[in-house]
């Protein structure tokens, strides 16, 4: 039988509905898509040879973002200094058992610069994405290359024309679906100016990167430089740095669908700090959040606090959006103000300096839900010294409704500069923080290096030793001082590994890296991959059979049933025995499909998904 691949494009009019906050005259816009497409399979889209474009892109968007200088920036200033105190000076002592589990060459940074490198791990792929270069799907276990495409826009007909990018990649693990995401077209030539404001969304219609895509086209008011997005029980999320600040959810289960008409709905808000900013929102790992929960977004304040906004979303008939006043939580100080020019960087020679991308928080914000408080880790660049700038982590917990700091540090257990941060945690409360690395003492080219430290080490410490992913080469000079805007750090569907893609130098050029590891408990709590926890869930009529051993302890457990739209179903409390339990679930009624069963207490989580028939 001949194969036949249908391309199907339905040119919509770009619809907008405008609407008033009730409690501020803040707008909401309602955009549906001005372009829906679905792809051919991208399997169909494959270069027939592994191919690098060097175009020396050099981005535009940099005119978008005015540096945020405080007026105190002495090393310790009562108001914006460091303290010292909560500055981790030593290296951590723990080891981990391999260095890395996976570690290969990501896609050449020559293309564009910087190449803000974006990535995630799928069940067997892993996707990585850089600016206006090509687009790759990696075989996860091996690094072989699954395939590729010239760029993200190539996935739309006809091809989008320049792919400048800022990149965004993630993998819905709740619907087992590809979220892919660009900005608009930016004309690459001087005077670098804005073609359309648009926002680009793939979603895949499988767990398969290699197939055809749901491809949403939207228009924003502005450009919608720096976008960052996240994963929501009601929405993809997304924020950015325009003029005006505001915050975008798309509707996440249309989306999911494939309805051509699934909409998105912005909110503005007050009360962001000036210069380059882009909240971060709060990305959903570990397991989705309760449905109607609101998504609360960060950024850090020059009064030593991180601010938190909630926005909530109704997908009615007539969508409504509200995002509350900001509240603070107050940490220890600290001073986040970086060079006019964005020079803050020395390398291992000469006087070329490189941008150490102040101002905003790293990306992701990575929220998580455990039985009796919810997390968020995040990471930010800071100046330690005249010469040196370093990262500062914090880990924030919410209960009820209340936001508190639960730890803090800052990392700087040498003389080296770190930047390009990322950090996440897993599903044992070992949190890892990746980064980029260089200095002229030791001399040290431009490198990737991780660290992290488990649930029960001290409070504010990074207590594994510093690990190398790779070692950089030269003296970036290539690409100026832009060097890069953000690195990735993403969970593997298991919950126990972490992958991250970064920037590196290779000669002048910024290179690209993946790798993936893990933070081994060992004697403390659960052990390595021998003595992970176990699960088996089978269906017998209406009946879903759970059973879990090897478990961390024999402490009460919460069992939860979810749909994959944080719906809960059903909930009960089980003590195990000897390390484990067998339960049922109900699932009488419910339609056939995805759903995920959540175990765990405030110490210990676990989702596993299940399919009920």
């Amino acid at each position: 039988m001949k194969k036949i691949t249908l391309l199907m494009s339905c040119i919509l009019t770009a619809s907008v509905i405008y609407a008033q906050d009730s409690q501020t005259d803040n707008q909401v816009r309602v955009i549906y898509p001005s372009n829906f497409q679905i792809s051919k399979p991208l399997s169909e889209l494959f270069a027939t040879d592994d191919f690098e474009e060097k175009s020396d892109f050099v981005s535009s968007d940099k005119k978008n973002r005015i540096p945020e200088i405080f007026t105190n920036t002495g090393e310790n200033e009562p108001n914006y200094g460091n303290d010292p105190t909560t500055t981790q000076r030593t290296m951590g002592k723990r080891q981990v058992s391999a260095a890395t589990l996976t570690n290969w060459v990501g896609q050449n940074g020559g293309g564009s610069c910087p190449p803000d490198p974006s990535g995630a791990a799928g069940l067997t792929q892993y996707v990585q994405a850089v600016n206006a270069t090509p687009f790759k799907i990696f075989n996860k276990s091996t690094g072989g290359i699954v395939g590729s495409i010239k760029q993200v826009g190539a996935l739309w007909t006809p091809a989008l024309t320049y792919n400048s990018g800022d990149p965004i990649i993630l993998y819905d693990k709740y619907a087992d679906r590809w979220l892919i995401t660009q900005f608009g077209d930016v004309d690459p030539n001087p005077p670098y100016s804005v073609l359309a404001n648009k926002i680009y969304i793939a979603i895949s219609q499988t767990s398969n990167a290699s197939g055809a895509y749901y491809l949403y086209t939207y228009t924003d008011t502005q450009f919608p430089d720096y976008l960052k997005f996240s994963i929501w029980a009601d929405g993809y999320y997304m924020t950015s740095n325009e003029g005006t600040d505001k915050v975008f959810c798309f509707e996440r289960a249309a989306m999911i669908a494939g309805t051509p008409t699934a909409r998105s709905i912005s909110k503005t808000f007050t009360g962001a700090p000036s210069g380059f900013f882009a909240p971060m929102p709060a990305d959903a790992d570990g397991g989705l959040p309760p449905a109607g929960t609101p998504l609360p977004f960060f950024t850090y304040s020059g009064t030593n606090a991180i601010k938190i906004w909630n926005m909530t979303v109704n997908w009615a008939t007539t969508p409504t959006a509200t995002i509350s006043a900001p509240v603070s939580v107050t940490t220890s100080t600290f001073n986040a103000s970086y060079n006019a020019q964005w020079n803050d960087i020395s390398q291992a020679s000469g006087t070329q300096k490189l941008d150490g991308i102040g101002g905003v928080l790293s990306y992701r914000a990575q929220w998580r839900k455990w039985t009796t408080y919810n997390s968020v880790v995040l990471c930010w660049p800071v100046v330690i010294s005249a010469t040196q700038r370093s990262i500062k982590w914090v880990e924030l917990r919410q209960t009820g409704t209340t936001w508190s700091l639960f730890q803090q540090g800052t990392y700087a257990p040498d003389a080296l500069n770190r930047w390009l941060g990322s950090i996440a945690m897993d599903d044992n409360g070992s949190i890892a923080l990746c980064y980029a690395v260089a200095g002229p003492t030791p001399a040290t080219p431009m490198s990737l290096r991780y660290t992290g430290r488990l649930a029960s080490d001290p409070a504010g410490t990074m207590s594994f030793a510093e690990q190398s992913a790779v070692t950089g080469s030269g003296v970036m000079t290539a690409c100026g001082n832009r060097v890069g805007d953000y690195s990735q750090t993403t969970l593997d569907p298991d919950g126990l590994t972490f992958w991250h893609t970064g920037e590196y130098v290779a000669g002048s050029y910024p290179a690209t890296r993946i790798y993936s590891f893990k933070l081994p408990l060992g004697t403390v709590g659960i052990g390595e991959t021998e003595n992970q926890p176990s699960f088996n869930v089978y269906q017998t009529e209406n009946v879903l059979n759970f059973a879990a051993s090897t478990l961390p302890s024999d402490d009460e457990m919460v069992v939860d049933l979810f749909d994959i739209e944080g719906r809960q179903i059903s909930g009960k409390s089980i003590k195990p025995v000897s390390n484990k339990f067998e339960t049922t679930i109900d699932v009488s009624g419910l339609a056939k499909g995805t759903y995920l069963v959540r175990v765990g207490n405030p110490n210990f989580q676990r989702v596993v998904k299940v399919v009920v028939n």
